[in-house]
């Protein structure tokens, strides 16, 4: 039986965005799920409600792959429940410690384009402190909405910092050249991905280089 992997998009976004991603995923041997959701206008406790459901209907262990907001669901429906099946998150772009494009965007009277998922992408989590091995890929292309709102510190996809991705607790990081809606098209990154879920680590240039606590 091949690994079961569910797909979570980012905010904006549908199910069908992560048709390349789901693809190069199938062809490394995954059984791939997309979940789709509203993730503006669905409250955040039903969307977390509808992700256990989904993981509990594994007949076995199940892998999670989040895109920006995305990553984060993945973290909160894991987070706390040793009743899940086994298996390890990736999270793609996904700003764990808070997004201050998102910040920006409220502030300029854009808080109804974040909707139920305003909090959660403004602040992020504290640290990781589930049982699952997490891995973070960020991208370095600066291109994107989030650079037209104003200045992004440091090395960023043109939404959200590579900073913003470093989250106490996770196992490992890396980045890749990628924008942030790039990283669902990036061979690079479906590649990292594919090998942390199936060896709890990135191939990083030399030993030696994991990232696994901040």
């Amino acid at each position: 039986m091949s690994d079961q992997l569910i797909l979570l998009h980012g905010l904006w976004m549908r199910g069908i965005a992560l048709a390349m991603l789901k693809h190069r995923f199938e062809q490394a041997g995954f059984e791939v799920d997309t979940f789709e959701y509203m993730s503006v206008a669905a409250p955040l406790e039903r969307t977390l409600e509808r992700v256990h459901q989904r993981l509990h209907k594994a007949p076995s262990a199940v892998h999670l792959v989040g895109h920006s907001l995305g990553g984060l669901l993945a973290l909160q429906a894991c987070r706390g429940d040793t009743t899940l099946p086994p298996g390890r998150i990736v999270c793609m772009g996904s700003p764990l410690n808070g997004s201050a494009t998102a910040h920006r965007l409220a502030e300029a009277g854009g808080a109804w384009m974040l909707g139920h998922s305003k909090a959660l992408l403004e602040k992020g989590l504290a640290r990781w402190d589930g049982e699952r091995e997490v891995g973070v890929i960020a991208g370095s292309k600066p291109v994107g909405l989030g650079a037209a709102l104003g200045h992004i510190h440091g090395d960023h996809d043109g939404s959200v910092a590579v900073a913003e991705t470093r989250l106490p607790g996770i196992t490992d990081h890396c980045v890749v050249t990628a924008s942030h809606s790039g990283l669902l098209f990036s061979n690079e990154a479906a590649t990292q991905a594919t090998r942390f879920l199936r060896e709890g680590h990135f191939q990083h240039a030399s030993a030696g280089q994991h990232t696994a606590v901040y």
